[in-house]
């Protein structure tokens, strides 16, 4: 991928050598007046085309764990510890809100065994099962 950078930079700058030298020669031809007007108009256009940024490397800090860290500072602690406090209050709520109804589903279950007309000891007997079975089947 380098190589084909390169190779399209040092190509393009080969064309523009190229063009800039057959302008050259073909200006030697033309009256001062043009020739001044092409020079001007050139500085214009060169003082006027896009600068390049260089990218700059962002500091690295290394601590004492040998683990780079970027910038550093008390915004960036701030802002890596406030997700980690949010997902642990998210799981506090859920888990409070599935214990919630957990317990509202046991309760039901509890006051449903307790206002039934059978008593809880019935539930027990190895009879009830095989009496809820024949029930099933008779109903089907």
């Amino acid at each position: 991928m380098n190589t084909t950078l390169s190779t399209s930079a040092s190509t393009e700058e080969q064309f523009g050598r190229l063009v800039a030298a057959r302008l050259s020669a073909g200006a030697k031809d033309l009256p001062h007046e043009i020739s001044e007007r092409l020079r001007a108009a050139r500085t214009q256009a060169v003082a006027r085309r896009k600068v390049v940024r260089e990218l700059q490397a962002a500091p690295a800090v290394m601590s004492s764990g040998n683990t780079a860290t970027l910038g550093g500072g008390w915004w960036t602690r701030v802002g890596s510890i406030v997700p980690l406090i949010a997902l642990v209050a998210g799981l506090i709520v859920i888990t409070t809100l599935q214990e919630d109804s957990r317990t509202n589903e046991l309760a039901e279950v509890d006051a449903a065994l307790l206002t039934d007309d059978l008593p809880p000891a019935a539930y027990t007997d190895p009879g009830f099962a095989q009496f809820l079975k024949s029930e099933a089947t008779a109903q089907r």
